[in-house]
């Protein structure tokens, strides 16, 4: 007796033999793929179900498809609806500061600030209270156990490189003077704790990107050229550590249009493109990304990226008079919608849609708004001078204030704060 005719099992009988070459090949396929392009292949697919330590960033996919992971270094998470970036300066003549000025000899003589004849130390006392919640205290010896066998590394230009220094000056009072040492080696500076085996380090790179301004000690270039998808140029530098932290802001503010450099340096004939200041920035942050999807693990590794540092050179922001900066500031900007408009909301904004479309994990560290009510804190003309003043300049102190770096100790220890806050409590 014939068996009842199935349409579906008909069909499914006829297409059999035909079907298994297809899938076999699309196995083989997959496989051949995964294995030659095996890093990108997992970043790919991977991310797909990877929870990011960074809250600023919007998910392109519905939070409930998302597979928590744990992040890595997490001891905790911050408190539930607690954003550490929105708060307030408090008083604080018991913890602050952090480290003395004098205990701390890596500070750079451009940042010195009591030693260059200060008056006040008020600026020193401040401390980031958030709404709602505290932030966790620094605790010094947990970073160096999370650093014993491992690198950190900070990315960027000389505020970084201040970030840095501070967080040195925060760790090394516990580590005894014959087993520490810092070296400066061209572009890359190496503190190293020998016990630890462990090593934090600055690399000089103010755009991040291959540039006409990469030398360590001459880069003051008027008209800047930055070598388009060059990342690597500097990123082999970096390839290895375990944490990292990027910035690149101030050296893009040439005016409202960069200059590209399509081909090498080393071209006989260069072809040079104009693109908008915030183009142009977009550019090394899609570039920035896709070095980290390239080269860092997202389960063993944490990268951060350190929003811009305000500057104060213009005291008509604030309310006061024409013609003044940061110069003989001694108190904070009390108006907490300030935005000074030296910071460009433009390139605030370039960041946020380019993250915000970005799988790749950085935790962004929002440390503009809390850092522009701080015209107090710059180093103004209290620092060393690399060239002799003139009796102009003498007879103008704002001519020559500095309202772009910051005191060591003071506002970039609240930084390294956060920065601690996020590693361990994302």
């Amino acid at each position: 007796m014939k068996p009842q005719f199935s349409p579906s099992s008909s069909l499914l009988r006829t297409n059999k033999p035909r079907l298994y070459p297809y899938l076999f090949t699309l196995f083989a396929f997959i496989f051949f793929v995964s294995i030659l392009y095996g890093e990108d292949f997992m970043c790919i697919f991977g991310q797909q179900f990877q929870l990011y330590s960074n809250p600023e960033i919007l998910f392109s996919s519905p939070p409930q498809m998302v597979k928590r992971q744990k992040v890595a270094y997490a001891l905790g998470k911050t408190e539930e609806g607690c954003d550490v970036f929105s708060g307030k300066w408090v008083w604080d003549n018991v913890t602050r500061p952090m480290y003395e000025e004098s205990e701390c000899p890596y500070i750079q003589p451009q940042l010195t600030c009591q030693e260059h004849g200060r008056p006040d130390k008020e600026y020193r006392h401040w401390r980031w209270q958030p709404h709602g919640c505290d932030l966790p205290r620094f605790n010094a010896s947990l970073m160096l156990e999370t650093l014993r066998g491992k690198r950190m590394m900070f990315v960027g230009d000389s505020l970084n490189r201040g970030q840095y220094v501070s967080f040195v000056c925060l760790l090394h009072q516990l580590i005894p003077e014959d087993a520490k040492s810092m070296e400066t080696f061209d572009s890359l500076t190496v503190f190293t704790a020998k016990e630890y085996n462990a090593t934090i380090e600055f690399y000089w790179a103010p755009f991040l990107l291959e540039s006409n301004s990469d030398n360590a000690v001459i880069h003051r270039v008027s008209d800047r050229i930055v070598r388009k998808g060059s990342i690597n140029k500097h990123g082999r530098h970096w390839k290895g550590v375990d944490i990292l932290v990027f910035n690149t802001y101030l050296w893009w503010m040439t005016g409202l249009k960069m200059k590209i450099l399509l081909g090498s340096f080393d071209d006989e004939v260069k072809e040079i493109v104009e693109l908008s200041t915030e183009d142009a920035y977009g550019m090394a942050m899609k570039s920035m990304l896709r070095w980290v999807r390239l080269n860092m693990d997202p389960k063993k590794t944490r990268v951060f990226f350190t929003s811009m540092s305000p500057t104060h050179a213009k005291s008509i922001d604030w309310g006061g008079e024409a013609g003044g900066s940061c110069y003989n500031e001694t108190s904070m900007i009390d108006d907490p919608t300030y935005w000074g408009s030296d910071s460009r909301k433009s390139v605030m904004q370039v960041i946020g849609e380019v993250f915000r479309k970005s799988k790749v994990p950085i935790t962004f560290l929002n440390i503009t708004q809390l850092s522009s009510y701080r015209k107090d804190a710059h180093t103004s003309i209290y620092k060393k001078q690399w060239s002799p003043l003139t009796p102009e300049q003498l007879a103008n102190p704002v001519s020559y204030a500095d309202c772009v770096h910051w005191c060591l100790p003071g506002l970039q220890d609240t930084w390294n704060e956060l920065l601690f806050a996020k590693l361990f409590y994302p």
